[in-house]
């Protein structure tokens, strides 16, 4: 995590990269990806794409990509990620 966040030039700041070796997060948030097609290609269970503001320890901005904008199914949130993107939550977290 230390080597992303030095490649993201995030190191030192206020921002946080977290594993989540075992899934407990993942478990407990229930974001575990569960789709067929996406695990197939990837095997080990994963997290579905998402992107979270938290003030203080409360969650203000939670945003999972797992579907397009008309409702598309994209489990992995490839294809639709804007909602976990930076300008979404920069533009959701000026709203608050």
């Amino acid at each position: 995590m230390t080597a992303w966040a030095k490649e993201m030039k995030v190191e030192g700041t206020m921002i946080k990269f977290l594993a989540d070796t075992r899934s407990e997060l993942t478990k407990a948030l229930g974001l575990q990806l569960t789709a067929a097609g996406p695990m197939k290609d990837l095997g080990n269970p994963r997290c579905k794409r998402f992107a979270m503001y938290v003030d203080n320890g409360i969650i203000k901005v939670f945003n999972v990509a797992e579907k397009g904008p008309l409702g598309e199914e994209d489990p992995a949130g490839d294809d639709f990620p804007e909602v976990s993107c930076i300008d979404n939550m920069l533009k959701e977290i000026k709203a608050l």
